[in-house]
Formats: structure tokens, C-alpha cells, sequence
């Protein structure tokens, strides 16, 4: 599974609240773990429930996939199978490219849809403004105005957190950089703030920015 895959599950059902109700348009409140009854017993990336007992079901994206559509479909059916309920679905496209995927299928009698979201059209702003960390680290990923300031606000944030908090938040930081291009915006501006504030030594030394190296383990921990 790829690092960025696991990073964004991680802050989705963390503290990135304001950017699931941004894309859900409500509020999860349990996250559950189910596997889809398919011979290769895929995991759908996010399924919740919220407090109306209706399903959420989130999908990550980085690059175009002309079956898209139909794999969305298999999703919705197969989760109908296990809860016995139909989910509201979001395909979440976080790729560089421009965004080329249809978010249907049309038949003689069948018509099936869901939301499909480019990241880059949340409001970066707002997530950088908002208390959670978890949706400061992904503005990243939006359309900024000022992509060195963000990097800058974002880690001096990161800085200010606990430290088992922080350690993980700047892995996830520079996991989601990658996906543009910013990881040495994002190395460059965390050592500098490292030099005044909190981020400890210890930490740098887990997660030193050595862009071949390995990402802290706590920071790719999931049950996905």
C-alpha cells in the first residue's frame, strides 16, 4: 500500500474533522473495519457510520483509472451485501494530474452515481485556519496561495503539538509533500523552526528528512 494511501486514512479518521465534513457534508462517527465478501478480499479505504446510522463510504485516488466508475459500483454493492444498507460515496482524487475520471455508469435501466472531490478544490485557507492539525497537514494538498507560507504555518503548528503527536504529524506532513513536490520546502522550513521552537532533537533524528530514508513507524501504523 502506498505511504501517502496510509497517511491520509490516518488523519481522515484522526483530527482532520473539518476536511470529512467537507467532503461528506457530515459527521462520522464511528469508522468501521469490514471486508468486501470478493475473491480478492479487498478493503473498501474508509467506511463510517454517522450519528444517523447512514454509511460513508471515502475512496482515495491518486491517479486516473478509466474503471473507476465501475470499481465504485462493486464498492457500493459489496458493502450493501455485508451492512445491508447502500452508502453515500466520495472518490477523493489527491493525484497532479488533472482529474479525467467519469463519477457514473449509465445503462438502459441503471443509473449509478457518487461524488468525486479533487482535494485541490477544498478550501486551503480554511483548513489551514482550522485547530486540528490533522487538516492543517492536509491543505497541503489544495490550491494555496502562497505554498511556503502554508508549509511554513503548518510546521510551526506541528512544532507547538506533544511530542508523540508531532513525530507522527511531520512524517504525514512529508508523505503528503511528496505528492507535490514540496518535500524540501517542507525539510528546508521544519529544521529552521526545529532551531527555535519545539521540535526535539530525538525527533529530527527519527525522521531526518533523508527523503530515501524510512518514515518513522508510528507514522504508517494502520489497520487498513
Amino acid at each position: 500500500m502506498q505511504e501517502y494511501d496510509i497517511a491520509l486514512k490516518l488523519l481522515l479518521r484522526g483530527s482532520a474533522k473539518l476536511t470529512m465534513r467537507e467532503l461528506t457534508c457530515t459527521t462520522v462517527e464511528t469508522w468501521l473495519d469490514v471486508e468486501m465478501p470478493k475473491v480478492q478480499n479487498s478493503r473498501v479505504d474508509l467506511l463510517g457510520e454517522t450519528h444517523e446510522a447512514s454509511l460513508v463510504h471515502l475512496e482515495l485516488q491518486s491517479g486516473n483509472d478509466a474503471t473507476m466508475a465501475l470499481r465504485m459500483a462493486e464498492y457500493c454493492l459489496s458493502i450493501f451485501r455485508v451492512c445491508g444498507r447502500f452508502p453515500r460515496q466520495v472518490l477523493l482524487y489527491v493525484g497532479e494530474a488533472p482529474l479525467r475520471m467519469e463519477s457514473e455508469l449509465r445503462g438502459p435501466d441503471l443509473w449509478f452515481r457518487y461524488r468525486t472531490i479533487d482535494i485541490r478544490d477544498l478550501d486551503g485557507e480554511r483548513l489551514l485556519e482550522s485547530e486540528e492539525a490533522g487538516d492543517n497537514v492536509i491543505a497541503i494538498l489544495t490550491r494555496l496561495r502562497d505554498h511556503k507560507d502554508a508549509v511554513r504555518r503548518i510546521v510551526e503548528r506541528i512544532a507547538g503539538l506533544v511530542t508523540a503527536h508531532r513525530e507522527t504529524a511531520l512524517g504525514q506532513l512529508l508523505i503528503l509533500a511528496g505528492l507535490r513536490h514540496l518535500e524540501e520546502a517542507v525539510c528546508h522550513l521544519r529544521h529552521k523552526v526545529a532551531a527555535r521552537k519545539t521540535i526535539t532533537r530525538p525527533a529530527l533524528r527519527q525522521n531526518p528528512c533523508n527523503l530515501n530514508g524510512a518514515i518513522p513507524s508510528q507514522t504508517l501504523s494502520s489497520e487498513a
